[in-house]
């Protein structure tokens, strides 16, 4: 794939970074679905303790919950339907957190339970809120345990899977590395399960659009995420500048290798300015309403010069969606460029699509707005 596959030197730029969000598999956690590896466990607590030592800040997103609880309750398969998802999270939180508590108090560290769901993020009030309450526990030296709320949320509304919720955290902490530890050494250019010539991909860009044909993989009966999650949550965290390090969990004093800046894992780097911090939270919603389809004016207005989106430059409209809603802004290869708050309901944009500002009220008999999304209320994803 003509990436660099190299693993001598030292990633400084890694040795340097002061604020850092590291996210543990379920797969990890508990040894592919035996129950909860203490052991495991207090090795990795005893390396993050070390990090906060040396005078970094860490913020742990943990998935698990839903295994342990499986475990527990001794259900071998994960299970499909809601209701017992919900179940096995309630029961597996309380050892998830308890192991977590029991562990860091060998070094006197204490740590908080943090329970995060979409409308935690979509709502901007408690979006900063849940900041203001993240960075006042990392001022106290205080450790947070991030994990979705599992026992409430909803297919429709869930994050998905814990590497999109690390990159949110990432997001909204301004954190400068992501550290992903799953049971892979890291992204390989193909599948090594079925490529014993697989070769694992050292350094590259997050928004190589090579690394999509190289994220392989799935789901498990454990978890949720595979490593096309790690390279979407990989593309999300560059969204403040922040890079990310896709290692394998089980390596020796992995986080430790990493935090001294050894080249293990894949580092997917960004040279992303971040956004800020409004466009940000608009970047991490999840509950997209539509999407709005661009003649190639439009998409370059958009992509080069970052002005509001109007009327004249949407071809088709797709979906349902009110007056307020986050939709789609789609190129003419109907990839994502863009998204933002819409200022018209899909009915309405149907009737005003393709035409210039001075016909809106023609069209609608009002004007609210002479823009279709505002660039205040835009972000450019590519």
């Amino acid at each position: 794939m003509g990436m660099c596959m190299d693993q001598i030197g030292i990633r400084s730029e890694i040795k340097n970074s002061t604020r850092w969000v590291i996210k543990i598999g379920s797969s990890l956690l508990t040894n592919h679905g035996r129950g909860l590896d203490r052991k495991a466990i207090d090795c990795w607590v005893g390396q993050i303790e070390d990090l906060w030592v040396a005078g970094r800040e860490v913020v742990l997103v943990s998935s698990g919950a839903i295994a342990a609880g499986m475990s527990r309750l001794n259900w071998k398969q994960r299970p499909a339907t809601v209701g017992h998802l919900q179940a096995a999270a309630a029961v597996g939180q309380m050892g998830l957190v308890q192991t977590y508590e029991t562990s860091f108090k060998r070094f006197n560290r204490q740590t908080a339970q943090i329970l995060l769901d979409h409308d935690d993020m979509a709502n901007r009030e408690r979006y900063l809120n849940a900041r203001s309450t993240l960075q006042t526990l990392l001022s106290y030296s205080v450790i947070p345990i991030i994990n979705e709320n599992d026992t409430v949320v909803t297919d429709e509304i869930r994050f998905g899977d814990n590497d999109r919720l690390a990159a949110i955290v990432a997001n909204l902490l301004d954190a400068e590395v992501l550290v992903i530890l799953t049971d892979q050494e890291g992204l390989f250019d193909s599948d090594p399960k079925y490529n014993d010539k697989a070769s694992l991909i050292s350094e590259v860009e997050s928004d190589d659009i090579r690394l999509d044909t190289a994220a392989f993989g799935g789901n498990t009966n454990i978890g949720r995420g595979g490593m096309l999650t790690k390279l979407q949550a990989a593309r999300q965290a560059a969204n403040s500048g922040c890079s990310t390090i896709i290692a394998g969990g089980f390596l020796d004093k992995i986080i430790s290798r990493i935090s001294q800046g050894e080249k293990v894992g894949t580092f997917l780097q960004t040279k992303k300015k971040p956004l800020t911090a409004r466009k940000k939270w608009l970047a991490s919603q999840l509950q997209v309403r539509g999407a709005l389809h661009l003649d190639a004016g439009a998409s370059e207005v958009l992509m080069q010069k970052g002005r509001s989106l109007l009327p004249v430059g949407v071809v088709s409209v797709e979906g349902d969606f009110s007056r307020g809603d986050l939709v789609s802004c789609l190129d003419d290869n109907k990839q994502e460029i863009a998204r933002g708050l819409v200022n018209y309901s899909s009915a309405d944009t149907k009737l005003i699509k393709g035409r210039g500002t001075s016909s809106i009220f023609d069209a609608l008999g009002f004007r609210e707005e002479d823009e279709l999304i505002h660039r205040d209320n835009l972000v450019v994803l590519s």
